[in-house]
């Protein structure tokens, strides 16, 4: 990071805080239905991942984060150069770009449910077209004013809308289970997930993506008191947090709830009504959509703040024109924020001209993920590469056995990346023979861009000091 960036980075970050915007980061009750769908099958589908991925990830980013300033950039153009250091925070942010409009459509359509989602206004491309745009320029806003007002909201959030309401699925799925049985799609589910070919792996493998995000919070590592001790607490303190978000609340849902009333969009609502009905206690149904609607825009808010700002520390070394490195009084990435509220603006266009195109729109998210990925590969590699070409520089944490973790993260990423050129068996959008060639081409339209602004930058980019 520079040392510009440094200088205008005001207010520290506890542990805590640093721990919830790396869990928001990373955990989300969005994707609990899926898992909650494969009953108990689903503990190993998470716990997989998390081993193969997971664990390699936060040990990596803990090294390098309390080893080198600057986040994924810094640690790639080390190891690699400023090209492919370039190219690797494009790929984080560019992934990032595309995964707003979604995550913000379950915003609002959990907004609807808080009102009790009137004339099935949750299915309107209209309406949800203008709330990812509404929603996500206040969330721009509120990083904007900079500091750690953004690490503020999102702790805040993180709490209200991600961890209380995990916890409460969980306490009232033990009262559930005082009076009620185990839903009979939990009851008879088996403990090892259904594999009939190279289609059903894609689930498993894939859900290593779930995990994603470990590393992006690196970048605000100097804004800590004790950066070397802290950062490594902080990981440690998330990764359980985020196992015990997506692993024991999976369960509680799929404790009363049919897999066949489990909707991928509002299945985390459909459960809490299921249990608040039965209680007698309807209206709360509401208040804990209005709560989760609260742990989505935090994570929003944590994920326009991160990638970006690492964006920003490879602008100032040259690499994008000067108007996209323009900062507010804050220190705070401003051009890139509105460069990249445009894209997340109009990508939300087409809720609203082609209302239905949602599982398309869903199946390129899917695939632009395989951008992300190549990201890994390099983070895994840099820390091997690091780790013996600059040998004698002081690490607050060294991961123990550096070769074997990192070659095991590679690997996983490397499959998880061959197998997303592959349709899962739900996928139905896409014929199967275009698949590959359509996530070949989100790859490319997407992955150049960065290589193309390294071959046109010029000298006068560079930020002076």
């Amino acid at each position: 990071m520079s040392d510009k960036l440094q200088k205008k980075s005001k207010g520290t970050l506890s542990v805590f805080q640093l721990a919830m915007m790396t869990t928001i980061s990373v955990a989300s009750l969005r994707g609990l239905p899926a898992m909650a769908i494969e009953g108990y099958a689903s503990i190993l589908m998470y716990l997989i991942p998390a081993l193969l991925f997971l664990v390699p990830t936060a040990l990596v980013s803990a090294e390098l984060g309390t080893t080198y300033s600057g986040g994924i950039f810094e640690w790639i153009t080390k190891a690699f150069g400023k090209r492919l250091g370039f190219l690797a925070i494009w790929l984080q942010w560019i992934q990032n770009v595309v995964w707003f409009p979604i995550q913000l459509a379950f915003i609002a359509s959990a907004c609807a449910f808080v009102i009790g989602d009137p004339g099935g206004l949750s299915n309107s491309g209209i309406y949800t077209g203008i709330m990812i745009i509404v929603v996500y320029w206040i969330a721009t806003f509120l990083a904007l004013k900079g500091g750690n007002l953004f690490a503020k909201l999102s702790t805040i959030g993180g709490v209200i809308g991600i961890l209380i309401p995990a916890g409460l699925l969980v306490v009232l799925a033990g009262i559930w289970l005082t009076t009620q049985k185990v839903s009979p799609d939990l009851a008879n589910s088996s403990f090892l997930p259904k594999i009939s070919g190279l289609s059903s792996l894609v689930l498993i493998i894939s859900n290593i993506l779930s995990y994603a995000g470990m590393e992006m919070n690196a970048v605000h590592v100097a804004q800590m008191k004790n950066p070397k001790k802290d950062f490594t607490k902080a990981i440690i303190l998330a990764f359980g947090m985020i196992l015990g978000i997506f692993i024991i609340p999976t369960l509680a849902i799929a404790v009363a709830v049919p897999a066949s009333k489990i909707g991928m969009a509002d299945g985390i609502l459909v459960a809490f009504s299921t249990f608040f009905d039965y209680f007698g206690l309807p209206f709360m149904s509401n208040i804990l959509a209005l709560m989760i609607v609260l742990g989505a825009l935090a994570s929003v808010i944590t994920w326009v703040a991160g990638p970006s700002r690492g964006l920003l520390a490879a602008a100032h070394q040259g690499l994008l024109p000067r108007k996209l490195q323009s900062t507010n009084q804050h220190g705070v990435q401003s051009s890139i924020l509105v460069f990249q509220g445009v894209i997340v603006s109009l990508l939300a266009l087409i809720y609203v001209i082609v209302p239905n195109v949602s599982d398309v729109f869903m199946a390129l998210i899917g695939m632009a993920s395989a951008l992300y990925l190549i990201m890994y590969l390099f983070m895994f590699a840099a820390s091997i590469i690091l780790r013996k070409k600059d040998p004698d520089t002081p690490r607050g944490y060294k991961v123990p056995a550096l070769l074997g973790v990192s070659t095991l993260g590679f690997i996983a990423c490397a499959l998880a990346f061959i197998v997303s050129f592959v349709p899962s068996s739900n996928e139905a959008t896409i014929a199967p023979q275009l698949y590959p060639l359509v996530v070949l081409a989100v790859v490319v339209v997407l992955g150049v861009p960065p290589l193309i602004f390294y071959a046109l930058r010029r000298p006068s980019w560079k930020a002076k000091d």
